[in-house]
């Protein structure tokens, strides 16, 4: 039978995003930092790191190989790990998560809301922002104006953007009310749903991120609030092509 692989207890804090090595052993040596219910003092202790539960001053954390976190996006937040002019939402995460190297999973624009992933796991990431697997992103848009037909249909064939010969089209345009549009679009430019509303005729007044691939926004998440990814939603996120 294969031996279960064990790490330090210093280098399971160090690879959560606890401090450098030398900050989580003397963290441990303090005896901050619990198993259980004992108090585990001594740095290189050898504990299997799967599913490893542990409170570090008191708060509970269980040990993840990668980060693959959600946060309900508020606005008036930048999506860069170095803001210029707002509030990074990199700010809304415990320092443990920024410490491990999460960014965003893609970006929405400071004044837009709803979700975004982020993560640590740079595969990952590639292949949800990679224009090769076409990830379905769901948006709600408040316009200006109200809809008309002639926009709508402008919408589902195709607008042409300023600077970009290309015309790009939303894969599903529905009326949700006399000013509400949800919008799904599979490419990822820069702006593209604002721009793509006003090439048709009208103004975004508010747009939210309500999906991406099969994964929704749950309603339950507080604005500004995130938590872990579950393996569920994970495989909710693999494109069609490679699901087995």
């Amino acid at each position: 039978m294969p031996a279960i692989p064990t790490l330090s207890l210093e280098r399971i804090l160090h690879t959560q995003g606890f401090g450098s090595r030398r900050a989580c052993r003397q963290m441990i040596r303090d005896g901050r930092v619990r198993v259980g219910e004992a108090v585990i003092d001594n740095p290189l202790c050898e504990l299997p790191p799967a599913e490893l539960a542990f409170t570090v001053d008191g708060q509970h954390w269980r040990y993840r190989e990668r980060a693959y976190v959600m946060l309900h996006k508020p606005p008036g937040f930048e999506c860069s790990r170095a803001p210029r002019q707002h509030a990074g939402v990199l700010d809304l995460l415990p320092a443990q998560l920024r410490q491990r190297g999460v960014q965003p999973v893609g970006r929405l624009d400071v004044d837009t809301t709803g979700l975004l992933l982020l993560t640590d796991d740079g595969t990952f990431l590639h292949r949800l922002t990679s224009p090769r697997y076409a990830l379905p992103k769901v948006y709600e848009v408040t316009t200006r104006h109200a809809l008309t037909q002639e926009q709508l249909r402008a919408l589902r064939l195709g607008v042409v953007l300023r600077d970009d010969p290309e015309p790009v089209s939303a894969s599903v345009c529905e009326q949700v009310s006399g000013h509400l549009l949800r919008l799904t679009i599979t490419q990822g430019r820069y702006h593209q749903v604002r721009r793509m509303i006003a090439a048709a005729g009208n103004r975004v007044e508010a747009l939210a991120r309500v999906s991406v691939g099969g994964l929704r926004l749950p309603a339950d998440l507080p604005v500004g609030a995130w938590r872990w990814l579950g393996p569920d939603e994970l495989a909710r996120l693999r494109p069609a092509s490679s699901r087995e």
